[in-house]
C-alpha cells in the first residue's frame, strides 16, 4: 500500500470518506393550549435546537430555529419536521443566513430536508437566505403536508457563490425541490439543479447571470389566494436588473425572485407575506424582531 493509499484509508476509518455522515435531526409539534399555540413536543438529535418560543402578537407562536455550526460541510445530513395540531398557529425563522460550504475532497453531499404537516391549522416557513458556496454539492428539500383547512405561507432563497468577493458559483451544485400536498393530492412539485459553471445559470432560460434565487409560495382557498395575488402584484416592484412575478393556480400562490441582492429577496418576499398574511390567516404582519437584528 503507496502513502497515499494508507492515508485515503486512514482518512475513510477517521469519518472522512465518501460515507461520511453528521446527522442531526429536529421534530416539532405545536399545539393550541389556553388561548395560544405552545410548543408541546420538541425532539432533537444533534446540533439543531429551538432555544424558547415568542409571542409578539399572543397566540402565534414564534420559534428559531438555531443551528449553532453556522452550515453545512459535507457529509451534514439536517432534517428538520414541524407538524401542528388542529387550530395551532406557528411561524418558524432562523436567526442568520444558512450555508452550504464547499465540499471537501470526499464528495460527501450536505443536505437539509424540511417536512411541514398541518392539519386545520396555520404553518408559516420564512429562514433567512442560503449561501451556497463554490464547489458545495447541496440537496436542500421542503415538503408541505396539509389537510382539511390548514393554510401555509413560506420561502426559500438561495444565493449561489459569493460575487461580490470574487468568488461566483463555478463548480459544484445545489439541487432544490419544494413540494406541496393537501389531503396527499400533490399540488406542486418541482425540482431545480443549479449546476456551478453550467449554461442555465447564464442563459436567459434560467437565471440570465443572476446570483440570488427565491421563491415564495402560499396554500390556500383558490378565491382568497385570487385575492391576495392582486395585492402582492400591486405592492412588489423589484430594483432595476432583478425580476420578481408572481403567479396564483390550484390552491397555490408563488412569487418568484431572480436577482443580485438577497437583502432585496428577503425585503420583497416580506412585503409579499404582509399583504398575503392578512388575507391568507386572517392576521396582520407582525415580523419576527430577529429579522431587524
Amino acid at each position: 500500500m503507496t502513502a497515499l493509499q494508507e492515508d485515503s484509508a486512514d482518512s475513510a476509518a477517521g469519518g472522512y470518506g465518501p460515507d461520511r455522515n453528521w446527522p442531526a435531526s429536529l421534530d416539532l409539534e405545536f399545539a393550541p393550549r389556553n388561548g395560544r399555540t405552545v410548543l408541546a413536543r420538541m425532539d432533537f438529535r444533534g446540533p439543531l435546537r429551538v432555544q424558547r418560543p415568542f409571542y409578539p402578537e399572543g397566540e402565534t407562536c414564534h420559534a428559531y430555529l438555531l443551528h449553532p455550526p453556522g452550515g453545512l460541510v459535507s457529509g451534514d445530513a439536517l432534517t428538520i419536521r414541524a407538524a401542528a395540531r388542529p387550530g395551532a398557529r406557528a411561524l418558524l425563522t432562523t436567526p442568520s443566513a444558512g450555508k452550504a460550504y464547499g465540499a471537501d475532497g470526499s464528495g460527501a453531499v450536505q443536505s437539509q430536508a424540511v417536512r411541514i404537516v398541518a392539519e386545520d391549522a396555520a404553518v408559516e416557513w420564512t429562514p433567512m437566505e442560503t449561501i451556497v458556496f463554490d464547489r458545495a454539492k447541496a440537496d436542500l428539500s421542503v415538503a408541505v403536508d396539509l389537510a382539511g383547512d390548514a393554510r401555509c405561507i413560506g420561502w426559500e432563497i438561495l444565493c449561489l457563490g459569493r460575487p461580490a468577493g470574487g468568488r461566483p458559483f463555478e463548480k459544484g451544485y445545489v439541487v432544490q425541490t419544494l413540494e406541496i400536498r393537501r389531503d396527499q393530492k400533490p399540488l406542486l412539485h418541482e425540482r431545480q439543479t443549479f449546476p456551478g459553471g453550467a449554461s442555465v445559470m447564464t442563459d436567459n432560460f434560467g437565471l440570465a447571470g443572476a446570483s440570488v434565487t427565491g421563491t415564495l409560495f402560499a396554500a390556500g382557498p383558490d378565491d382568497v389566494l385570487q385575492e391576495a395575488l392582486a395585492m402582492v402584484r400591486k405592492a412588489l416592484a423589484p430594483a432595476p436588473g432583478a425580476v420578481c412575478a408572481s403567479t396564483h393556480r390550484r390552491g397555490v400562490l408563488l412569487t418568484r425572485y431572480r436577482g443580485n441582492d438577497a437583502e432585496e429577496a428577503r425585503r420583497l418576499f416580506a412585503l409579499a407575506w404582509a399583504e398575503i398574511r392578512p388575507v391568507l390567516l386572517g392576521r396582520k404582519a407582525c415580523p419576527p424582531r430577529i429579522w431587524t437584528t
